[in-house]
């Protein structure tokens, strides 16, 4: 049997995003998707260019439903694989049985997950702003490249935004801390990988590891890896490949597989 896995972008971010981990992992013999969240379909730049209306309305929940949706359209509860807010989507679905095992890669932190980190309020104040409405949010390249990008230069970090970055939902980013953001972490679970960057800025891995320990069921199969050196935009900077390489390694521990 071929396993299902569905990859959950993140914020700022689209499908395209996961292109090249799409297709390591077909070749490994998976069924890889990707699901665009709402709004966030097209070309990154003709996306930017017009920000669709969508994002003013959108909230966190309307990604979890979409994702919902598509994965009941599916043969199997698929491996779910998601990075920032799409990681913590991916718990969201897993609290909910609706994975065979999962990554969370850099997820944002649910309700309750804190931190006093200043790069932390530094990346994502902008765009949580409560005096800024709801339109939605754009980064500049210099936002992007702190938040995302730091252990890059800012003029290495330019050919990023302008192939990937989209417009956002300030809706969505203020989710994590409201009633979407809540996870039920004594529940029993599919097994869980949570992966962090060391130099990550908008997610410090601080909060990855009070997320991963914050789990307390004793029967239920998780694991934390740090990787040295890595910023958020680990899953698509030079170097990508070892986290995938890992992930995959990981998965054929706790998954069984037919090729």
């Amino acid at each position: 049997m071929t396993r299902e896995v569905v990859f959950v972008h993140g914020m700022f971010m689209n499908p395209k995003s996961w292109a090249r981990w799409v297709e390591l992992f077909q070749r490994k013999g998976y069924r890889a998707h990707t699901v665009a969240w709402p709004g966030h379909d097209g070309e990154p730049a003709a996306l930017r260019a017009s920000p669709p209306e969508v994002l003013s309305r959108m909230t966190l929940g309307d990604v979890i439903q979409t994702h919902r949706t598509f994965l009941e359209s599916l043969p199997e509860r698929p491996i779910l694989i998601g990075h920032s807010v799409g990681g913590l989507v991916v718990q969201r679905l897993v609290n909910e049985g609706r994975a065979a095992a999962a990554v969370a890669i850099d997820p944002a932190p649910p309700k309750g997950i804190l931190t006093t980190q200043w790069s932390f309020f530094r990346a994502n104040l902008p765009v949580v702003n409560p005096f800024a409405g709801n339109r939605p949010f754009q980064f500049t390249y210099e936002q992007f490249h702190y938040a995302f990008c730091n252990t890059l230069s800012l003029e290495e970090s330019k050919p990023i935004y302008d192939a990937l970055v989209v417009p956002e939902s300030r809706g969505v980013a203020r989710g994590p801390a409201g009633k979407d953001g809540v996870l039920d972490f004594a529940k029993p679970h599919a097994p869980l990988l949570l992966i962090g960057g060391e130099q990550d800025h908008i997610v410090p891995w601080s909060l990855n590891e009070k997320n991963f320990k914050a789990y307390t069921d004793p029967n239920s199969v998780r694991e934390f890896k740090l990787f040295p050196g890595r910023d958020h935009f680990l899953c698509g900077a030079q170097g990508w490949e070892e986290i995938a390489e890992f992930v995959d390694a990981w998965l054929g521990r706790v998954v069984v597989r037919e090729g």
